[in-house]
């Protein structure tokens, strides 16, 4: 919940998912009041944090005995003296809070949560992990999830992910990607592994990306980004443009002057077959353009219409950008 200086009172955000949620399980919502909810979700990191902790703690609820859950709900719940018109809602919400906080001190006494999330060609996938954070998969991409008592552990294997990191600062959250680490307590920053390099960019807040060369670290903050090399080099920090580098979670691919090898390469990210080119004259031709993701067809037939190229289809079915001359 947004006070009037624009600031963000947790208290007020944990009552206000509270509602939410009390509403959602009491009924479905009519059309007007999703909207309401998509835009209260969407204002602010923190709403979507603490809604999502309310989902898992619901989930979580279905672990305990049916004995304990009836004890639960036995116990009387106190008035709850503040203006609202969903007091039972949020009674009945905090009953499921109660039950869900003591399974997951249950989960983390008994050590660990562990995961592994992958996507194929031209999907995307969004996980919520048991802390609250949410990681958004792009197309290609796997990764593995460790949580132990003092750390928060992602491996990103391959492809490119985005973090919206629930905030605790006694179990940093470490990503790792080939030869970068990136280390947060909360934020939302997005991380590419490919080629033996590991590319960071970040939305909102802080993190710490370093490289397997001692000594080689940088802070980044929002609209920053780094690349670490296959060497583990950190480079150093460049403003970057988050909005276009993570269009992909629109759906969408955003080129501004990008060479023609740099679009064939993250056009097959989206496609069964990779995209070729022919010599690395053509590779050097510069595109600045948006296409879907979904319909990466619809790029081939317009890069003829747009530079000296044509596509020719190879006996394998893969498609080659060759010279139109």
């Amino acid at each position: 919940m947004d006070t009037r200086d624009g600031t963000h009172d947790i208290a007020s955000v944990r009552d206000a998912a509270a509602t939410w949620f009390a509403r959602e399980q009491a009924q479905a919502l009519n059309a007007a009041e999703q909207a309401e909810f998509e835009a209260w979700r969407a204002r602010h990191p923190s709403h979507e944090t603490e809604y999502q902790w309310l989902v898992n703690l619901w989930s979580a609820a279905d672990l305990l005995p049916k004995e304990r859950l009836q004890a639960l709900c036995e116990v009387p719940v106190k008035p709850i003296k503040r203006r609202s018109v969903l007091g039972f809602g949020l009674a009945a919400s905090v009953l499921a809070m109660a039950g869900g906080a003591l399974v997951w001190t249950q989960l983390q006494s008994m050590g660990n949560y562990q995961g592994s999330f992958a996507t194929t060609a031209g999907e995307r996938r969004t996980v919520t992990l048991p802390d609250g954070s949410a990681i958004e998969l792009n197309s290609r991409s796997q990764l593995l999830v460790s949580f132990e008592h003092q750390q928060r552990t992602v491996v990103l294997k391959q492809g490119e992910a985005m973090f919206n990191v629930a905030h605790d600062t006694d179990r940093p959250f470490v990503v790792l990607a080939g030869p970068g680490q990136v280390t947060v307590t909360g934020t939302r920053f997005d991380v590419r592994h490919e080629d033996g390099q590991a590319q960071v960019a970040v939305e909102s807040g802080t993190v710490r990306v370093q490289g397997n060369e001692p000594g080689s670290r940088v802070i980044l903050t929002a609209g920053l980004g780094t690349v670490v090399n296959a060497q583990g080099q950190v480079a150093a920090v460049q403003p970057v443009n988050t909005e276009a580098l993570t269009a992909w979670r629109k759906g969408q691919l955003v080129f501004n002057n990008a060479s023609l090898a740099e679009v064939a390469a993250e056009v097959s990210r989206y496609r069964d077959t990779p995209l070729h080119i022919s010599t690395p004259a053509l590779g050097q031709l510069r595109l600045t353009s948006v296409f879907k993701t979904n319909d990466t067809d619809a790029l081939l037939s317009a890069l003829p219409r747009i530079l000296p190229v044509a596509i020719k289809t190879r006996d394998d079915g893969s498609q080659e950008i060759i010279s139109a001359k």
